[in-house]
């Protein structure tokens, strides 16, 4: 019968014989015990795996509007006369591993260029009209492209701060009001920055120094000592006046 069983299920355990080659790898003591690194993204805060799912809340508002320009001249000034300085700024402080000639680069290129080609064409009419159509069309396209470069970073800084949409898309508000919004994100970078680095101090004043005096201490001791010895010997003197009488 149990022969039978056996052929009719055949061991799933297989008989290793000496012929046969060790294993490549050898299995190291507490190899297998190592811990499972998972790859994903992390909070920014605790470093927790966050699953693939997740999407921060964007429900923060911003601190300053998008016309709040003059709340901040030294940004305003730089925004509107260097715009790519400071778009270059604030990508920088959002990818650190971009230099911030790079985007200011770009920016100088497509947005000041552009409006370069822009006036010259319009100034100078001896252009032919399908050349100028074929500029004019060529400007928009490259200002669109420009605003989706441009509203990339400013979607990076909302991610980063959980900042809502205001007041409408990222490359929306890029489109149509750029320099507002170049200023308006520096302006927030910098509030965020400032809130950050502002951590109350707690002052603790030392304990006063103790000083311990031993030779007065001492001093101290020596008559109590003496004291207490003369009044054993008064004691012990009256004891030794007493007569002691045999009954």
């Amino acid at each position: 019968m149990a022969e039978d069983a056996t052929s009719s299920h055949p061991s799933r355990y297989v008989k290793l014989t000496k012929d046969q080659d060790a294993p490549d790898e050898d299995i190291r003591p507490g190899e297998l015990n190592q811990p499972v690194h998972l790859e994903g993204r992390r909070c920014s805060e605790c470093g927790q795996v966050l699953p693939e799912s997740y999407e921060p809340p964007a429900d923060e508002p911003w601190t300053t509007g998008i016309f709040g320009c003059t709340d901040d001249p030294e940004t305003c000034r730089t925004g509107v006369f260097c715009p790519c300085v400071l778009f270059g700024r604030n990508v920088e402080a959002l990818r650190e591993d971009i230099p911030w000639t790079t985007p200011c680069v770009c920016h100088a290129v497509f947005v000041e260029g552009g409006i370069t080609l822009a006036i010259l064409t319009a100034i100078f009419h001896g252009v032919d009209p399908r050349t100028s159509f074929l500029i004019g069309e060529g400007l928009v396209f490259s200002w669109w492209l420009c605003a989706t470069y441009t509203g990339i970073f400013r979607q990076e800084l909302q991610r980063k701060y959980h900042l809502k949409n205001s007041p409408c898309d990222p490359c929306m508000v890029h489109c149509c009001l750029h320099w507002c919004a170049n200023c308006q994100e520096h302006r927030e970078r910098r509030g965020r920055l400032a809130e950050n680095s502002a951590v109350p101090m707690t002052v603790v004043n030392p304990p006063p120094v103790q000083e311990m005096t031993m030779p007065e201490n001492r001093a101290s001791v020596v008559p109590e000592n003496g004291e207490a010895n003369t009044e054993h010997e008064a004691a012990k003197s009256q004891h030794d006046d007493i007569e002691v009488i045999p009954l």
